[in-house]
């Protein structure tokens, strides 16, 4: 299933997100606070796929403004794995539908599959199949991919941290 979303001008300066390891759960997460004053859905949105990978948008006001990755398809290490040169900088909203009361989140069935750099410091977050993608600098470290469809198709983390495990005592 494809999900809709679209890009606005960015009002106001990028917004920084820092992104973080739980290391009990292998979660890793980042969000910044979303400052758009229009309605939207507020809350979270689950992608999920069929091998049992989900990732959580964390959205505010409509505005995409973190992720979280809590289950991880297999990751693909990659030697030469670089951010698209091309980005906007921008929001990426998602659009505004009436509600029900209390209802603040969405699961979405998709494809979802994960390439990294060697080192582990960048990520790419694929939605289903590869394709022509307009890339929006969301933040600092926060890239989000939206196709020629208007269909959200990715998200890239940078200067991620690397994993430091519990050790086992």
């Amino acid at each position: 299933m494809s999900m809709d979303a679209r890009i606005e001008p960015l009002s106001g300066a990028l917004p920084s997100i820092n992104w973080r390891w739980d290391s009990e759960t292998d979660i890793l997460s980042g969000a910044f606070k979303g400052n758009r004053k229009s309605g939207g859905l507020t809350g979270s949105v689950e992608l999920t796929d069929a091998e049992g990978s989900v990732a959580v948008l964390d959205v505010n006001n409509g505005v995409i403004c973190g992720l979280d990755l809590v289950v991880w398809p297999e990751v693909v290490p990659v030697g030469d794995l670089r951010v698209p040169v091309k980005l906007t900088d921008g929001r990426v909203v998602l659009p505004s539908r009436p509600s029900r009361p209390g209802v603040d989140s969405l699961e979405v069935d998709t494809t979802l599959s994960v390439q990294t750099n060697r080192n582990e410091s960048v990520f790419h977050l694929q939605i289903g199949p590869r394709r022509p993608v307009e890339g929006v600098r969301a933040a600092d470290n926060f890239y989000i991919e939206v196709d020629r469809h208007g269909g959200l198709a990715g998200f890239w983390l940078t200067n991620v941290p690397p994993f430091a495990p519990l050790d086992d005592e």
